[in-house]
Parts: structure tokens; C-alpha cells; sequence
């Protein structure tokens, strides 16, 4: 597993961890966690903040994706209509039965070649087809399962989607908090990172008892602590 150093840095390895750790979880602007530690007499400012995001997010993501469990083999996929630098872009992603996000990939296209990408992408991290897909009513979805002859059950329809569809809630609270993104590259960095902490600490809260919600999150926070883990 690649090494993860803080040394170099003035503060201490906690107090990093805690600054990342807030801006992913919550729905927060840099400068939102920099009050939030001025709060506790740490003067620090929302740039160096945002370094420390851009530097250790996709480390800590990465770790946060290998101690996570095999996910569902039933895949909803959706797009959604994203706003960057003035142009109209689509971001496709895809999530499983208990709404873990596998994957998701920012483009301009909302076509057949678009699908493929995804589909591909999809394929090869996960290691395995799904045993049932299902989508909106986009003929592009039907057309790259055509081409990559995947054998699968596919089930079209607007409102047996809402699995994918709920899943875009998250990313429409980012967005409006950031201003829009600003590039699809870094919407891209940027999603990928956010998405491994949300699937981490995602709880069905309205499906489980008290007891159990306390012990997923202790075990999100032995997840997360792991991750965070100097080498």
C-alpha cells in the first residue's frame, strides 16, 4: 500500500486529518472548516486547507476503496446535467443496490461512446459483470450493453431508477456549495475523493436500530482512521 507521510507539514498529522476529514464528510467550504478550527484556537488558513485536500484526498481515497467490501451485482446507472466553466456537461455515475457508488466519469457527451466509457470503466475496476442493470430510458444504455455483449437482465424505466437518481442529491449539495466546479478535471478529482468518504460513512439511518447505527459508525471511524494511518 502506498506510504503516507505528514512530515514537513506545521501541523500536527490529527489536526490534517481532522481538516479533510470535515471538508469530505460534510457539506462544507474550506472556509467553513477554517472557522470551524479557529473555533478551537487553530489559526490556519482555508488554502492551506484546500492543499491539504488536493495533496492526501486521492491517497486517502484510494485506501478508503480497498477496505471496502465486494459491492452489490446490481448496478443503477444514471447521468446528470452539470454545469462547468459555462458548458453543459453530463456526469454519469453509477451505484449498486444499497446505493454504494461504484464509479463515476464526467463527460460531454450524453451518447453511445459516453456509455461505453462508463460501462468499460465499470468493468475493469470492479472485476466482475452485474446481474441486473438498471437505467433510465436512454437508448445509449441499451446500445453499449449491445457492444460490449454483456449478457445481463436490463431493466429501462424513469422511476425504477431512483436508486441512481437519489444519488445525485449529494453531489447537487456540493455543487451549490463550491459555486459549480470549476473544470471537469477537477470535478472529476474531486468527485472520485468525496465519493470513497460517502460510500465509507453512508448509512441507511431508517433501516437500522439505534444500536446498530452506533456500531456502523464506530466501524466507519476504524475505516477512516485506518486510511488516515501514517506508513
Amino acid at each position: 500500500m502506498t506510504s503516507l507521510s505528514y512530515r514537513g507539514h506545521r501541523f500536527s498529522a490529527a489536526i490534517i486529518q481532522h481538516a479533510i476529514w470535515l471538508y469530505l464528510r460534510f457539506t462544507l467550504s474550506y472556509r467553513d472548516v477554517e472557522e470551524l478550527l479557529a473555533e478551537r484556537g487553530l489559526d490556519l488558513s482555508y488554502e492551506t486547507i484546500r492543499r491539504w485536500v488536493l495533496k492526501f484526498g486521492p491517497l486517502l481515497a484510494r485506501r478508503l476503496r480497498q477496505r471496502r467490501p465486494r459491492p452489490g451485482d446490481r448496478w443503477h446507472l444514471d447521468e446528470m446535467v452539470v454545469r462547468i466553466g459555462g458548458q453543459r456537461m453530463y456526469l454519469w455515475r453509477a451505484v449498486d443496490q444499497e446505493g454504494e457508488i461504484l464509479d463515476l466519469l464526467v463527460q460531454s457527451r450524453r451518447d453511445k461512446r459516453a456509455a461505453l466509457r462508463l460501462l468499460r470503466k465499470l468493468l475493469r475496476k470492479q472485476g466482475f459483470a452485474p446481474k441486473l442493470a438498471v437505467t433510465d430510458k436512454l437508448p445509449s444504455y441499451a446500445a453499449a450493453f449491445r457492444a460490449l455483449r454483456l449478457t445481463c437482465r436490463h431493466e429501462q424505466g424513469l422511476r425504477m431508477n431512483n436508486r441512481a437518481e437519489n444519488s445525485h442529491q449529494v453531489v447537487r449539495r456540493r455543487e451549490r456549495k463550491m459555486q459549480r466546479f470549476k473544470s471537469a478535471g477537477s470535478a472529476q478529482r474531486f468527485l472520485s475523493v468525496h465519493a470513497a468518504v460517502h460510500n465509507t460513512f453512508y448509512l441507511q439511518r431508517h433501516l437500522i436500530s439505534r444500536s446498530t447505527l452506533r456500531t456502523f459508525r464506530a466501524e466507519a471511524m476504524t475505516h477512516w482512521q485506518g486510511a488516515v494511518a501514517a506508513a
